[in-house]
């Protein structure tokens, strides 16, 4: 692949991860100004919408882009443990934001003040996991820990 275009791929794939971790914190901060009494019938409504003009798209974006990345790149998809590792969670992530996350956005939109406690709990919780697993993400990508996979130690 000619250096020009590796590295438009690789300045998608932050720009998007970034992206991705920027509308986590803000339904962090949504799902927090909630809790802390806010009112659910404004907020539940605005983390939805973020929910599905934002993250949905984000998280299929990444997932393309981060699967592009590692074929045309000498990393490969499964030849290092911390690209194998970041597409690991990135394929669960995918999976709870398209399956748990945004439908409980929506739920969350409709139900407003009526929402039980537990679930407006998990709208906090939600993104601080998602979260924290994509500064681990981040971290892996920096450090490039555990070597090859199929050769003990070796880089």
């Amino acid at each position: 692949m000619k250096p020009r275009v590796r590295k438009t791929l690789l300045v998608t794939h932050v720009a998007t991860s970034v992206s991705w971790l920027g509308a986590d914190l803000v339904l962090l901060a949504l799902g927090a100004a909630a809790l802390a009494g806010r009112d659910p019938g404004e907020v539940y409504p605005a983390a939805a919408l973020i929910g599905d003009v934002l993250l949905l798209p984000l998280t299929v974006a990444i997932w393309v882009i981060g699967v592009a990345n590692a074929l045309l790149t000498p990393w490969g998809l499964v030849r290092h443990w911390w690209v194998t590792v970041k597409l690991a969670i990135t394929t669960v992530l995918l999976g709870l934001v398209f399956f748990l996350l945004t439908p409980g956005l929506r739920e969350a939109a409709g139900a407003g003040a009526e929402l039980a406690r537990s679930d407006q709990i998990n709208l906090v919780v939600a993104p601080s996991v998602s979260g924290a697993l994509l500064i681990l993400m981040i971290a892996l990508s920096v450090f490039k820990p555990w070597g090859r996979i199929g050769r003990s130690g070796s880089r």
